[in-house]
């Protein structure tokens, strides 16, 4: 190697290179260092996140709130007119008393009444069933304390009326598979 071989790597050594041209090293310390793009980017992409975020919760606090107030308002509305299908059930039969009523002074004749009160009867059982309430067969069943209560225990019947229902005082009704009222019964003991 020559001396201007050595003075040439001895200075290329020296002088900080950047981008392919020499750095002064005194302008090099005072220019400030640049911040690489990706430092900011994944801040504003979280300040911009952290914004959707909020406005897409403030949306569904809102939803949330309206379907709680409608829900509210709807089971308000079942609850004030939630017998309105019984009653519309009901009305008809009260047409049919009033006519028979009205008729029964017409009249002296009880099977003529009777006739009438049994075909009132029979629509309102028919209206009642329409509405989802039939009523408990008691009539030589096994007494169950699900449907029956027991009013009355019947002595010296029998092995074979033992724990079953012997008479019927007053009859219980069930509404959709649900008892609305215990059959009064008495048993066989």
């Amino acid at each position: 190697m020559t001396e201007e071989e050595i003075k040439n790597t001895q200075e290329e050594e020296q002088e900080p290179v950047v981008n392919g041209s020499p750095v002064d090293e005194e302008t090099a310390n005072d220019a400030p260092a640049e911040e690489p793009a990706e430092e900011k980017d994944p801040l504003e992409a979280a300040k911009a996140e952290i914004e959707e975020l909020k406005t897409q919760m403030l949306y569904k606090t809102a939803e949330f709130d309206n379907y709680r107030k409608r829900t509210l308002k709807e089971k308000a509305e079942l609850i004030l007119n939630g017998g309105e299908k019984a009653v519309s059930a009901i009305l008809p039969i009260i047409d049919d008393m009033e006519r028979a009523i009205d008729n029964g002074a017409k009249t002296d004749d009880p099977a003529v009444l009777r006739e009438g009160m049994e075909l009132i009867y029979n629509k309102f059982m028919k209206a009642l069933e329409s509405l989802g309430v039939k009523k408990i067969d008691t009539a030589d069943t096994d007494f169950n304390t699900d449907q029956h209560e027991a009013v009355a225990m019947v002595p010296g019947m029998g092995d074979d009326k033992k724990g079953k229902v012997i008479d019927c005082l007053q009859a219980g009704y069930m509404l959709n598979d649900k008892v609305i009222r215990h059959a009064k019964v008495a048993v066989g003991q």
